[in-house]
């Protein structure tokens, strides 16, 4: 097996986070259902941009943000995504890779815009998520750098880019290539909805054996394993796995891996400001253990240090030094 460079290498959703304070009220009068996430088109993201109030904006996306948080731990992490030639793909690629990130997929003129995402954040911290994915669903196989990811020792796909067929294709191929080069493939669910609309193809990738590293929250591996109580929905899928991380919210999180099952608390946090981001930072902080050798209960308490951080403040780029943090608590 060749040497890596890169630590991990995430595939998904190239969009800017708009983030902006709302009230109950607020999500009333636009029809919005208080913490759901749903697909809009450009229309209505220009509408619904028009009526916001001042927002903040974040390269963002479920995969950016956790390539970002391994970078904020000091991992090696690099992103593929799609933007277009535009003012917003020029700031992503600008955000990203001033984290620390590689990004080197170029722009593409598909017709489209680059990708963004209106979050609207309530006073109790949740967000309700509105998606115009523009440029970001066109990712095309062509996009891939194969020496990109033989050199990366885990390939992380997000499932809210299995959604539209030709990242599918992107992502199947990633996983193909990835594979070949003895690399381990993680993938997060991402979403109920995702599960909702692939459960066949999430299913049919784990049960052949593609993917390594699971990521879902409790909801998520529920629906998948269609189950109907939590323990149940780990029981079924953690033994099709190598490795099932299971977030758990206030409960903190669950991994089991070849037998071995570990279990770590949420931690502490004064005041939860906004959840955009959360489980990404999880993630981050699971694979950043993972790569650096550590336990699976370690892996765990970095993953939920590193989410704690990020639901302390708005939006999903670490405020405090995660590397500090981690230090501190594990050494």
């Amino acid at each position: 097996m060749t040497q890596t460079r890169l630590d991990v290498l995430a595939i998904g959703n190239a969009v800017v986070d708009i983030i902006a304070d709302c009230d109950d009220a607020f999500l009333e009068a636009e029809r919005l259902t208080k913490g759901m996430m749903r697909l809009i088109d450009a229309d209505e993201a220009v509408r619904l941009y028009d009526h916001m109030g001042p927002a903040r904006e974040i390269s963002g996306g479920s995969a950016g943000n956790t390539a970002a948080g391994i970078a904020a731990l000091g991992g090696k992490a690099g992103f593929v995504g799609q933007v277009a030639p535009d003012q917003l793909g020029e700031f992503y690629r600008h955000d990203l890779t001033a984290t620390g990130v590689e990004f080197t997929t170029a722009a593409t003129d598909f017709g489209v815009p680059t990708g963004r995402v209106m979050v609207l954040v309530t006073p109790d911290g949740h967000r309700t998520m509105n998606t115009f994915l523009g440029a970001a669903q066109h990712l095309p196989v062509a996009a891939l750098d194969e020496t990109q990811i033989e050199g990366a020792a885990i390939l992380y796909l997000e499932g809210y880019l299995w959604d539209p067929e030709t990242p599918r294709f992107a992502m199947v191929k990633a996983i193909d290539v990835a594979r070949r080069a003895g690399r381990r493939v993680a993938f997060t669910l991402s979403d109920s909805f995702c599960i909702d609309r692939h459960r066949d193809g999430f299913n049919g990738l784990i049960d052949g054996g593609r993917i390594d590293i699971l990521f879902a929250n409790e909801a998520e591996i529920v629906m998948l394993a269609g189950e109907v109580d939590f323990d149940s929905a780990v029981a079924a899928v953690a033994d099709r796995v190598e490795t099932l991380v299971v977030t758990r919210s206030e409960k903190g999180a669950i991994a089991v891996s070849d037998g071995e099952r570990a279990q770590v608390a949420a931690e502490p946090v004064d005041r939860v400001v906004d959840t955009t981001g959360a489980g990404d930072l999880f993630a981050a902080g699971f694979l950043a253990g993972q790569t650096q050798g550590r336990s699976l209960e370690d892996s765990l308490r970095i993953g939920a240090i590193a989410a704690a951080e990020i639901i302390s403040h708005y939006g999903a780029r670490p405020e405090a030094d995660l590397k500090a943090l981690v230090a501190a608590r594990l050494g």
